[in-house]
């Protein structure tokens, strides 16, 4: 199997407020909007899907959404600036984290490399 790219998916229960609130957490808007219903942030190799699902979102299973940033202090400031509420740097043996949840208790964690 060849794979060119892998997006993540993330369910939500109203698309226009989570995609503002991803729009801040990404700082920019969506790169397209395919198809009614779906917003997707497009990197190389990469991306998210936020689809409005009501009957999935919120639901036991939350998505897990890890996100690997050049500096996890940084970018949890900027958040909590926005008012996104970033829970404290969490500093581990290989990597520190920041994590925090979207507006339908999706789990979303900053997380940054240590130097070795």
């Amino acid at each position: 199997m060849t794979i060119d790219a892998i997006f993540a998916q993330v369910s939500c229960r109203d698309l226009a407020a989570s995609t503002e609130w991803f729009a801040t957490l990404f700082g920019r808007q969506p790169d397209a909007t395919p198809m009614d219903h779906l917003a997707e942030w497009r990197r190389p190799g990469a991306g998210l899907q936020l689809f409005e699902a009501a009957e999935h979102a919120g639901h036991a299973g939350h998505a897990t959404l890890t996100l690997i940033v050049d500096d996890v202090a940084t970018e949890r400031e900027r958040l909590a600036e926005a008012g996104l509420e970033p829970g404290e740097v969490e500093t581990a043996d290989y990597t520190s984290i920041a994590r925090m949840r979207d507006p339908d208790g999706n789990l979303i964690v900053l997380a940054q490399p240590n130097q070795r």
